[in-house]
């Protein structure tokens, strides 16, 4: 009974790392317009994937409290297939929400988007 009962434990433990979405995780974004850089959280809300700023460093690398510290960067980001995701992406230094494409390559992570037909290119963010 002990063997079945790991057995399927190993099996729900596999599957549920099968079923998590490559865009979870920790990514550091480039410098904004400020010179200011951020620590963003991907992980599930709801049926989608939220990125939420954890940190921020100055243009030095110094850390220091911003009062964005704790806000959704990213939110309403689903997968598309093959890397790509579509969402919102807020950008703290112009406090605009974008319509988002993402395109996971790797460790990498091409951020654009854009609002009343003005498109902007986010950068590249880099997994953590």
């Amino acid at each position: 009974m002990k063997k079945l009962a790991f057995t399927i434990a190993a099996v729900i433990g596999l599957a549920s790392a099968a079923y998590a979405d490559d865009l979870e995780g920790r990514w550091s974004t480039p410098a904004d317009d400020n010179g200011n850089r951020g620590l963003v959280e991907v992980a599930p809300c709801g049926a989608a994937l939220c990125g939420t700023l954890i940190a921020s460093f100055d243009p030095s690398g110094a850390q220091f409290a911003s009062p964005n510290v704790g806000r959704q960067i990213i939110f309403d980001t689903v997968a598309q297939g093959e890397g790509a995701y579509t969402g919102q992406v807020w950008s703290p230094d112009r406090d605009k929400t974008y319509n988002s494409r993402l395109q996971l390559t790797g460790d990498t992570l091409a951020v654009s988007g854009c609002v009343f037909g003005i498109c902007r290119d986010g950068g590249t963010w880099t997994r953590n």
